[in-house]
């Protein structure tokens, strides 16, 4: 019996007519395997199957018309250009085909033959030309005129035209077959197609109702393993039994202890969380919320709540500053109520961390805060009831579940600055409950946002930067880039932080931070910034993550359409966290419309959630996926508005699923388990990775 797995997994090199130099390039669009090759879906199809006549045929439209050549000829204008034209009529008109440099079109088609064309119309009063056409036989069966036709994302080199006579080169190949993994009562149960069919008619439907079907069916699959494999490495079971925690009265007492008073939004999303610890069942809740909204305060009261009732807490925050930052304000709130706040991170020497480690075994520490150090097999707690991770997505699927696995059954509270759609969050947080926190504490000025063409770049470092740090503040300056690239017209960091110290201000203290640097140096610089031991940071989106330098004033980002809009959100919330008027200036070097749509979007609003709304609409799911969450497959076919009914059909056949069988081990889920476990092999063990 043929292994399955093992012929569409087979290198794509050995696909007839495909050599070393093609799989290269192929390679490179991600195609290493004939599977590769099946799931390199289109991204939109071109409907040949309407033949019109010559007499109907509009300016600017792509058609297929059926016609008899009349006369056919070549000339060659200048050197290194032939042109052919053919000469056609049907019984209501006359048009002609325009060909550049396919000679071979004059040996290949003759006068009297019947064809059928497909191209681009161009009508100049009764004169009709189609250009760019393709050319079959009407006498054969044809196989890209006449029909839906899929249209491929392209580059290096391979057309759309290669993809094709591949994926159908693997279709003729009576030995390869697609392994179907869903289970059999899934298919009868929403009336799914068979993956063979559903892959054929992806690629080649025989009409639009067989395109339909085939969408349908890969949509349910994509969403259905993406949902799964959440919940399998995020352990999502809501129904599981966890701490039965008390509202206790030393609460309030903290509450009234606060300098400020909380908005109503930090209240309702605070309450949420304390419901969900008094239940019986685990606390799975995202707490997300726009820069400055105040996620840490409700995050400090939620583990305060949890000590008080005789458990330890802990906090993971991405980068050593922010671990830092966090353990000062806990210290500072709970120093006069007794409850001991430790940090541990990869900075703190062999002795201080056995002590670290020892207090906490011991249930000394009644909270601990700390960057992955947190998740090593050596940390252990006497009884953790509540584990919290801070800028969430920066975090690997598994390295959330890891923290959670400290203890038995510990409520699970996730926070993040980057505002989702409820839509997104959905499908990305399918298994947490989700908490908003949509209101900013009252005094905060909204920041003033600038988007300017790059022409003007140096009116901005002369006039805006000299400005506030004459006043005694400080300036962010954030690039795409570390280094210059050879390829890409962008300003680096690197290349930048020269250039700010060496022509424009030779006499301030101008420093540089970016994602290669060892830790303890990006700590070191961001230490000397937020003590105002630098004037200027040059930096790249490692600063994105929330650091709290309230003098810091003006936020400026060179090549601002290299950037998503929820980017250029988090990083202008840099500034405005003190009591000065703070400032963005975006500098693009693009004219394209969507690159000014984009800028002027920035411009108009401060609301997270309403510019990520506008980015999901701009760049779609796909790639906002990628800068969202790390550790999740790509959507393939998937739409999250599109498709929105299907996805709440998947999540709750995949909490039945995982209600039944967590680790998908029954033999209908084997198949399925396999193809999480390859969508989501590349992307589970990452670490965070910054620019």
């Amino acid at each position: 019996m043929i292994n399955l797995f093992g012929v569409i997994n087979e290198s794509i090199q050995y696909v007839k007519g495909i050599g070393p130099k093609k799989a290269e390039k192929l390679n490179k669009l991600g195609i290493y395997t004939i599977k590769d090759l099946l799931y390199y879906f289109p991204r939109q199809f071109e409907d040949r199957s309407v033949i019109k006549k010559i007499a109907q045929l509009e300016d600017e439209e792509k058609v297929t018309v059926k016609a008899l050549i009349t006369n056919i000829e070549s000339y060659t204008p200048k050197k290194g250009m032939t042109i052919t034209r053919i000469d056609v009529k049907d019984d209501t008109g006359f048009a002609k085909l325009t060909f550049f440099n396919r000679e071979y079109i004059k040996n290949t088609f003759r006068v009297g033959d019947s064809i059928l064309a497909f191209g681009k119309v161009k009508k100049n009063g009764r004169f009709v030309e189609l250009n760019s056409c393709e050319l079959e036989y009407l006498s054969t069966s044809p196989k890209n005129i006449g029909k839906l036709v899929p249209v491929y994302p392209l580059s290096y080199g391979i057309t759309n035209k290669d993809i094709m006579n591949t994926v159908r080169m693997v279709f003729e190949n009576k030995d390869i077959k697609i392994p179907e993994y869903m289970p059999e009562y899934l298919l009868k149960k929403y009336r799914l197609c068979g993956i063979d069919y559903a892959i054929k008619n992806i690629h080649f439907p025989k009409d639009k109702e067989s395109l339909k079907v085939a969408l349908y069916r890969l949509i349910f699959e994509e969403l259905l393993v993406l949902q799964l494999g959440l919940f399998m490495y995020k352990g999502g079971n809501s129904n599981e039994k966890g701490i039965l925690f008390k509202r206790d009265q030393r609460l309030d007492e903290v509450l009234e202890s606060l300098p400020f008073s909380l908005t109503r939004a930090q209240n309702r999303a605070l309450n949420e969380i304390i419901d969900d610890m008094c239940s019986e069942k685990v606390m799975n809740r995202l707490v997300q919320g726009d820069v400055g909204s105040g996620k840490t305060v409700v995050a400090l009261l939620a583990l305060a709540e949890c000590v008080f009732n005789g458990y330890q807490g802990a906090l993971m925050a991405p980068t050593e500053i922010l671990a830092q930052q966090h353990y000062e304000s806990f210290t500072e709130t709970f120093e006069d109520i007794g409850i001991n706040v430790e940090l541990l991170t990869g900075s703190v020497t062999k002795k201080q961390k056995e002590g670290i480690l020892h207090r906490a075994r011991d249930g000394e520490i009644d909270i601990l805060i700390g960057t992955h150090a947190l998740i090593e097999d050596n940390v252990e707690f006497k009884n953790i009831g509540l584990v919290i991770t801070d800028e969430q997505h920066r975090f690997g699927v598994r390295q959330r579940g890891k923290l959670s696995s400290k203890g038995t059954s510990p409520d699970i509270l996730v926070m993040t600055a980057t505002p989702i759609p409820r839509t997104l969050a959905l499908i990305l947080y399918g298994d947490l409950d989700i908490s908003i926190i949509d209101e900013l504490p009252p005094g905060r000025q909204p920041i003033e946002t600038i988007a300017v063409e790059k022409k003007k770049r140096d009116k901005v470092y002369n006039s805006l930067v000299r400005r506030e740090v004459d006043k005694g503040r400080q300036v962010y300056i954030v690039c795409p880039l570390v280094e210059e690239s050879e390829s890409l017209d962008i300003t680096s960091a690197t290349e930048t932080a020269e250039e700010i110290k060496r022509d424009f201000f030779p006499d301030l203290r101008v420093g540089l931070l970016h994602g290669k640097m060892k830790p303890s140096e990006k700590d070191a610089i961001m230490t000397a910034f937020k003590n105002h031991e630098l004037d200027i940071l040059v930096s790249t989106t490692v600063i994105e993550v929330g650091v709290n330098v309230p003098n810091s004033t003006l936020m400026i980002i060179e090549n601002a359409e290299r950037f998503g809009l929820a980017q250029l959100h988090q990083l202008r919330g840099r500034v405005g966290r003190g009591k000065h008027q703070s400032y963005c200036v975006l500098i693009y070097g693009s004219n394209s419309e969507v690159c000014r749509k984009r800028m002027g979007i920035m411009e108009e609003t401060n609301d997270g959630f309403k510019i990520s709304e506008k980015d999901l609409e701009i760049r779609g799911p796909g790639e906002f996926f990628g800068t969202m969450q790390h550790g999740v497959p790509e959507l393939k076919v998937a739409n999250l508005f599109k498709h929105m009914k299907i996805l709440k059909t998947v999540q709750q056949e995949a909490r039945i699923i995982i209600g039944e069988d967590s680790t998908l081990d029954f033999k209908e889920y084997r198949g399925l388990k396999r193809e999480i476990e390859s969508k989501f092999k590349d992307k589970i063990e990452k670490d965070i990775t910054m620019n």
